[in-house]
């Protein structure tokens, strides 16, 4: 008999288009495995999810610039193929801050957390995070909102340098505009000029204390607040290695008891009244020691699946069975339990699996095989297309060839002097270059 209701679906929604976004593949074969049907509402063109033997079936997404409007004319043509109420997860940023205040619209269609509307949204704006975590009395780094790109560069000098910049709504950046959500500052005047594009990006410019990296300061933890409020599932993990090195996502995690990360977890969702699944990223400043809450995801992690206790629950299974009125059950902490993602940390991936708690793999998997050898493929054509776009810019930047002057002939008596426009004399383009 399996843990969950299997009578009731459920509909994984994300607007992002990254192929990669293994977080997908987790929940899928999560409730999968437990006999749950699951419904995928998200962009399938190359996406290695699509083969997995887990997914019921694929639905055409929004567009990733979608309005609520638009989400919610999907769902409800989502809602009518399946035909029975199904539990929603989004898996990104955008899609929670839209069912949150869809949630009237939604239901009954759509079995969500009850939590006030704006939640969601609150919780993501890095800008609102900084004011909810100094109510909480959650440590976060010093944070500044300048409100013009010449206070942009004197609060780069204030905060010190280097620092991080982030935009406030990250989910409203325009694709393909080059503007990611979070990037290390080193001058002033690259502070000046990010700010500057403050009606490009649709949100306001942030500027953060640096808290350097190091062995041991990073770490995430992944929960599921249930209808109490009390924290259920998941754990406190720490990041071993990162994409791109120093920064990013994790690519090799490990489940690491920390009661302190657990209890400002626990602080900052009780503060909140927060309700669902949650990940939040922590950084321990090396001087003082204290953890830093640096984003608050309102939706699963991609790595979730570090977190499978040993009564085989994870925080997607945890929302299933609270939302169908289904009992959790209290299995232990599986400390030493690892995650690898496989394309950003091959060699880990290579490795025998640690005796201590295990290991699993973001894409392969031995009872599914086939997402696994659809993204190794993906990530070769991917590398290989950077790759050459990486080669076509250096070609581009090396600079045309010096001409080669020609000696000038020696005047004869009673011979034409020689022609300045000659076709063997350099070019407007050539002298340009040179």
């Amino acid at each position: 008999m399996s843990l969950l209701d299997t009578r009731v679906p459920a509909v994984l929604l994300r607007t992002d288009r990254n192929p990669f976004h293994h977080g997908t593949l987790g929940a899928v074969r999560s409730l999968g495995r437990a006999g749950v049907e699951v419904h995928v509402v998200a962009d399938s063109t190359g996406s290695p999810v699509r083969r997995s033997r887990y997914v019921h079936h694929m639905h055409s997404p929004p567009p990733p610039e979608a309005s609520a409007e638009q989400i919610l004319a999907v769902l409800r043509r989502v809602a009518g193929r399946v035909g029975r109420p199904a539990v929603l997860i989004p898996l990104d940023d955008a899609t929670a801050i839209a069912a949150g205040r869809l949630r009237d619209d939604l239901t009954p269609s759509y079995l969500l957390p009850e939590m006030p509307a704006i939640l969601p949204e609150r919780v993501a704006d890095k800008a609102e995070l900084a004011a909810v975590c100094a109510a909480a009395d959650v440590p976060h780094p010093l944070t500044l909102v300048p409100d013009s790109p010449r206070r942009a560069a004197d609060d780069a000098h204030r905060l010190g340098l280097p620092l991080v910049a982030k935009w406030s709504r990250p989910w409203l950046l325009p694709a393909g505009g080059g503007l990611r959500s979070t990037r290390l500052v080193h001058t002033a005047r690259q502070a000046r000029e990010l700010h500057a594009r403050t009606a490009e990006a649709g949100s306001p410019l942030l500027l953060q204390a640096y808290l350097p990296p190091g062995e041991d300061r990073d770490w995430f933890f992944h929960g599921y607040a249930d209808r109490t409020g009390t924290v259920r599932a998941g754990g406190p993990g720490r990041k071993q290695s990162s994409w791109p090195r120093g920064a990013g996502l994790t690519a090799v995690g490990r489940w690491t008891p920390n009661p302190e990360v657990r209890a400002l977890a626990e602080r900052i969702t009780g503060e909140l009244g927060y309700r669902g699944v949650f990940d939040l990223d922590f950084r321990r400043c090396g001087t003082t020691g204290r953890y830093h809450l640096l984003d608050f995801n309102p939706r699963p992690g991609a790595q979730f699946r570090l977190f499978s206790d040993s009564a085989g629950l994870d925080v997607v299974r945890a929302l299933h069975l609270d939302l169908t009125g289904r009992p959790l059950p209290d299995g232990d902490p599986v400390a030493g339990r690892s995650f690898v993602v496989e394309n950003y940390a091959p060699f880990a991936a290579l490795r025998t699996a640690s005796a201590s708690g295990g290991r699993e793999l973001a894409w392969y998997a031995g009872d599914d095989r086939a997402p696994g050898w659809a993204m190794w493929a993906l990530w070769a054509r991917h590398v290989s297309g950077r790759l050459r776009q990486r080669l076509g810019r250096t070609a581009a930047s090396v600079p045309a060839p010096r001409p080669v002057p020609r000696a000038v002939p020696r005047a004869v008596p009673g011979a034409a002097a020689p022609s300045l426009t000659s076709p063997t004399s350099p070019t407007d383009d050539e002298k340009a270059s040179s």
